[in-house]
């Protein structure tokens, strides 16, 4: 699919690293605020950020019902806190989550802030032959504690799942808009056009 249409849930975190990665990728990139925002998206990237903050934010603003419409019909891409939205189950979250992604997280259970990290993780998925480790940023990220029998484990970190797929839902606890490295971004929006 030439130039996939492609939304970005802009109510807090790193939407413009998301949209620079994605533009390079190909896309052609909305902000969503509000449900109209949605119309005419082939897909939705959904950032990493405060997942009790964007909660309350997608529920103030009217978006949550028609969002998880929208995620339960199209191609996701969610990072960090978007991954903490997507699953079934998580601790210590105020707010009911989409509850799409058979999985259970903990949410910042990497660690703090200060306690950020990178490291070189094995991404299986080629995109015009590239497959050469994948530098994973993580950043209060959440740890993925239970994968369900439809999820399928794309990448590890030190024994730990940290990238799944379950249909249209991809959701990774790192950080690949920080990378410099656009195959995650290029792999996912090559998967619209099939």
């Amino acid at each position: 699919m030439p130039n996939p249409r492609i939304g970005i849930l802009a109510l807090q975190g790193d939407v413009e690293k998301h949209r620079a990665a994605l533009e390079r990728a190909g896309a052609t990139v909305r902000e969503v605020r509000a449900p109209a925002d949605l119309d005419g998206l082939d897909g939705i990237v959904l950032p990493g950020g405060e997942s009790t903050t964007m909660s309350r934010l997608l529920r103030t603003g009217g978006l949550f019902e028609p969002l998880r419409a929208f995620l339960a019909a199209k191609p996701v891409l969610a990072t960090c806190a978007g991954l903490i939205l997507l699953a079934k189950n998580v601790d210590r979250l105020p707010y009911e989550t989409f509850g799409l992604l058979d999985i259970t997280a903990h949410r910042n259970a990497w660690g703090r802030q200060v306690w950020s990290f990178q490291e070189e993780i094995a991404w299986p998925h080629s995109v015009n032959g590239g497959r050469s480790p994948f530098k994973a940023i993580f950043i209060r990220a959440p740890r993925i504690l239970r994968v369900g029998e439809g999820v399928e484990v794309l990448a590890g970190c030190r024994g730990e799942p940290v990238a799944v797929r379950q249909g249209n839902l991809v959701a990774l606890a790192f950080h690949p808009e920080l990378s410099g490295d656009d195959r995650i971004q290029r792999w996912w929006l090559a998967g619209i056009g099939r």
